[in-house]
């Protein structure tokens, strides 16, 4: 599990208070022809926001129809609804595009999965040689996770974060200033936005472009996905999307929500700059999955789990449902938004959720719920 996820729970308690000062939750209706079939749907989306959500989305497509529906606010202290085709910074769902355009280069020869670190990028960590790009890209290198080297939340001194620009070389010698979480690389699962950051550096060693442009060149472009975009260090959302929040301490004791939308997105890098739609994200999904973007064999690699027991392969996650249907994507978490976007292995269905988090609880079983709901119901 990510570190952020880990803080949230750890703040629960100390925001409960003043989140529920902050306002009632407000339901939005649905969009979409089948809103009469999915008040279950739109039941656990209420619920989850009134757990601990400023905001949130969801939408289904179920082959040529689609439900959208949205609950709570864009923005604290308003009645401005959720847009429901809004934009949202997508986190960890990163991942699977960096994971793509890597997969991409190893079919195209251009690199390959056992690869060591070294040949890449020499020097640039501990035991390189013996640490592979498969290691990257199933978080089995060992390599500390830079983002536990960072202050978060409610620390006051993480807004400073807000305008700082961070490089990639700062990143990864924040993590490697700390000793391996395991070795030999491959002995272990430990969750590592570095090892993202270096299959960022990889894709620009390996084709001469930033990591960014790859993605926008062989998967945004090509897709279609016109809401999608890798900001850099450009702070702002472009677009219509709801607003994020961060818990700080006061001076005068407990926590405040923080406004946090606008922020220097290299904090995350290539483990997770990205902002998009939840259109967009199902469009992505449904071209990796349907096998538009990579060869089956390297596609059953994303899906193969990368330690025995981990429902996660190489950029890509699964979730087994209710129903006991297997769905296929990614999650992500960026402090002020949270999301989650997964497809049936036979495309008929694809759910995106997203939303703006409170802090007052952690929402992983509430989703899933409402995932299961989507799917199942």
């Amino acid at each position: 599990m990510d570190r952020v996820k880990r803080v949230r729970r750890m703040l629960a308690t100390a925001t409960a208070v003043v989140a529920v000062a902050a306002g009632s939750v407000a339901a939005v209706p649905v969009e979409g022809g089948e809103a009469a079939g999915r008040g279950g749907l739109q039941e656990r989306l209420d619920e989850l926001v009134a757990e601990g959500a400023v905001g949130a989305l969801v939408e289904v497509r179920d082959g040529r129809r689609v439900w959208r529906g949205t609950s709570g606010v864009a923005e604290r202290d308003t009645l401005r609804g959720v847009p429901a085709r809004g934009r949202f910074r997508v986190g960890s769902i990163t991942k699977t595009f960096v994971a793509t355009v890597v997969l991409q280069l190893v079919d195209e020869g251009r690199l390959r999965l056992d690869d060591p670190v070294e040949a890449w990028l020499p020097g640039a960590v501990p035991d390189g040689g013996r640490i592979t790009v498969r290691h990257l890209l199933g978080h089995t290198s060992g390599i500390y996770d830079y983002k536990r080297t960072l202050t978060v939340p409610p620390d006051p001194a993480f807004l400073d974060y807000r305008h700082r620009t961070w490089t990639p070389r700062e990143q990864i010698g924040r993590a490697v200033a700390h000793p391996p979480t395991s070795t030999p690389p491959g002995t272990a699962y430990a969750y590592s936005n570095t090892g993202y950051v270096l299959l960022g550096e990889i894709i620009e060693e390996a084709t001469g472009r930033p990591y960014a442009k790859e993605i926008g060149r062989r998967i945004i472009r090509p897709l279609h996905l016109h809401a999608t975009s890798l900001p850099g260090t450009n702070s702002r959302i472009r677009g219509a999307h709801p607003r994020g929040y961060v818990p700080i301490e006061q001076d005068g004791g407990g926590t405040e929500l923080v406004d946090f939308t606008e922020m220097n997105p290299s904090l995350f890098g290539a483990g997770g700059e990205m902002i998009s739609t939840a259109r967009d994200l199902d469009r992505f999904f449904a071209a990796l999955l349907g096998g538009r973007l990579l060869p089956d064999r390297l596609l059953d690699e994303m899906r193969t789990p990368s330690f025995p027991g981990r429902a996660y392969g190489l950029g890509l996650a699964w979730k087994d449902t209710a129903c006991g249907i297997t769905v296929y994507g990614n999650d992500g978490d960026s402090m002020t938004y949270q999301s989650w976007s997964f497809s049936t292995a036979d495309l008929r269905r694809h759910v995106t959720v997203a939303l703006t988090p409170d802090h007052r609880a952690d929402l992983d079983d509430s989703v899933d719920a409402l995932l299961d709901e989507a799917f199942c119901g």
